[in-house]
């Protein structure tokens, strides 16, 4: 039964006992008799989702090619968010370089123009990637993303007016886009529930590392080798992500269900020990022995598949919506990413110009981002899996919630939101040493972007398995609009007014959206509950 009246008028007895999609049964209580005679607990943490004997089932992948699968997911979104951000350092050196013979220099407010729809449509474009991935597979949604933007970023580069290069940054962002949505999901379908905290903590430092070390190598890049170089380099090294993608991912879009269903017996979940931090792959050979499938070289090149209606995915993300948690993620996710693009855009300009003059230099705003992503992506990695196996052992009697990993993001909230603030006031109130009060900022919201997106990650796929692709575009697309709109005005805003005002106000949003994370805590398996209904079937894992 589901509903939220029915949800809220559940005992707190009936909620803790309650399985709704996203509670799944992790830690399984044995009693066993020890030498002295005494009857002694211990738990095992359960392998779920329950995997096949099939060859293609990503679940039953060695452990060296789930980690093939998981560096090139996460690669790819390091290498789609430096591409996308390594412009906005490089705009002080670009505003003379693009200029031509004895004309004044280009705007930087025009040139700003170049970020704003390069992430517009990392966003909005995964409306159709998404429903395609979910149709079609995403080995070749995947393939066909990274040479388009390869492509594009060679025709960025050889660009010879600024409408010729605004029409390749747009098309770039074409081909990043499925770096934010498809990429994250890959790398969770390999892995299992209680493997997927540090899975996506890999992912997501990647994620966030994009952006900072291309706003600190954009400046350099374009005052040593010419603006040009910033869009070669870059197809470069989509070129190498392309040629693992080909040789290293197999297809891992994988319809468990109906294969657990064929199986004429059922498979017997293989176990490890709650202390065994080694649990992976290798435990699955105790499910079937003898009966285990190989997946070939040859086969792993396949590519495309077919699941469903092409039109009926189409239509799901705007599904997704009808789920709490999903708002709350993206909220969290375009309010940080809003932040976090228009520090790296404001940023430079503000440091090439007096009192600190530092040219080429600028990016090194960047380094304070740089500290914080790998801070955060440590403690994520550390914690986000721990935390939750620990409050299955001890509070939830072996059932793991999603909730429990939330609290680890409460810290990073906090920073994020004070180091908007910290940004905005030190760069209001310009000085020698009012840029370590900007890079120190810079370095907060670092390190929110690398563990709130983690744990909301986390929590989407954990809770709506099923559709989490589909939150994931809703995600993006808030992100990109949120990042799009900042951009696209911040510029003439700070201007105007002083980098006060608008970080003062970003901040201030941003905190709003941090308190709603109380409530999905508190009260978010109830919410689960009354939502269980606009689920499919079997969405379990």
């Amino acid at each position: 039964m589901s509903g939220w009246k029915y949800a809220f008028s559940l005992t707190k007895e009936q909620v803790a006992e309650a399985e709704p999609p996203g509670t799944v049964r992790l830690i399984e209580h044995d009693l066993i008799r020890t030498r002295s005679g005494r009857n002694q607990q211990e738990d095992h943490v359960q392998l779920l989702p329950p995997p096949t004997r099939n060859a293609r089932d990503p679940l039953n992948w060695p452990l060296w090619r789930k980690y093939c699968v998981l560096l090139t997911m996460a690669l790819y979104a390091f290498v789609a968010n430096f591409a996308s951000s390594i412009v906005a350092p490089a705009i002080p050196i670009m505003m003379f370089q693009m200029a031509p013979p004895h004309s004044p220099p280009v705007s930087t407010s025009k040139l700003t123009k170049l970020v704003a729809v390069n992430v517009l449509m990392m966003g909005v474009s995964n409306i159709l990637w998404v429903p395609l991935a979910n149709t079609f597979g995403r080995r070749p949604v995947l393939i066909t993303s990274m040479l388009m933007a390869t492509v594009f970023s060679i025709w960025a580069g050889v660009a010879d007016s600024f409408g010729s290069l605004l029409a390749a940054r747009v098309l770039q962002g074409l081909g990043y886009a499925p770096a934010d949505t498809i990429a994250p999901d890959v790398a969770a379908e390999v892995f299992f529930v209680h493997e997927r905290g540090r899975a996506i903590a890999i992912y997501t430092l990647l994620l966030a590392l994009g952006p900072t070390v291309g706003g600190i190598s954009g400046g350099y890049i374009a005052g040593n080798l010419g603006y040009r170089y910033i869009f070669y380099i870059s197809a470069a090294l989509l070129g190498f992500v392309l040629l693992c993608q080909i040789f290293l991912v197999p297809e891992t879009l994988f319809d468990r269900q109906r294969h657990l269903v064929e199986e004429q017996h059922p498979v017997v979940s293989g176990e490890a020990s709650f202390s065994d931090e080694k649990a992976n792959v290798e435990m699955i050979e105790r499910t079937m022995p003898g009966e285990k499938q190989t997946l070939s070289f040859g086969q792993s090149l396949k590519v495309g598949t077919y699941q469903g209606s092409f039109l009926k995915h189409l239509l799901d993300p705007w599904r997704s919506l009808a789920f709490p948690g999903v708002w709350v993620v993206l909220l969290h996710y375009g309010g940080l990413l809003g932040g976090l693009v228009t520090i790296s855009t404001i940023g430079p300009q503000l440091l090439a110009q007096p009192p600190y003059l530092w040219g080429t230099d600028v990016g090194l705003i960047g380094l304070g981002a740089f500290v914080g992503t790998i801070l955060g992506g440590a403690s994520t990695y550390f914690m986000a899996d721990f935390w939750m196996k620990r409050a299955a052992k001890k509070i939830s009697n072996g059932l793991a919630e999603p909730e429990s990993r939330l609290p680890v993001m409460f810290l990073a909230l906090f920073l994020a939101v004070t180091g908007m603030w910290t940004f905005g006031f030190s760069a209001a109130n310009p000085s020698p040493h009012a840029w370590a009060g900007m890079v120190v900022g810079y370095g907060m919201v670092g390190f929110g972007i690398t563990q709130i997106p983690s744990i909301g990650f986390n929590y989407i796929i954990d809770s709506y398995n099923a559709i989490s692709s589909d939150c994931f575009v809703m995600t993006t697309i808030s992100r990109s609009v949120v990042s799009f709109a900042w951009t696209f005005f911040v510029a003439d805003w700070v201007a105007a007014d002083g980098a006060a005002m608008p970080f003062g106000i970003f901040g201030m949003i941003m905190a709003v959206f941090a308190l709603l994370t109380i409530p999905l805590w508190l009260f978010g398996k109830r919410m689960r509950i009354a939502t269980a209904g606009y689920l499919p079937k079997h969405s379990n894992h």
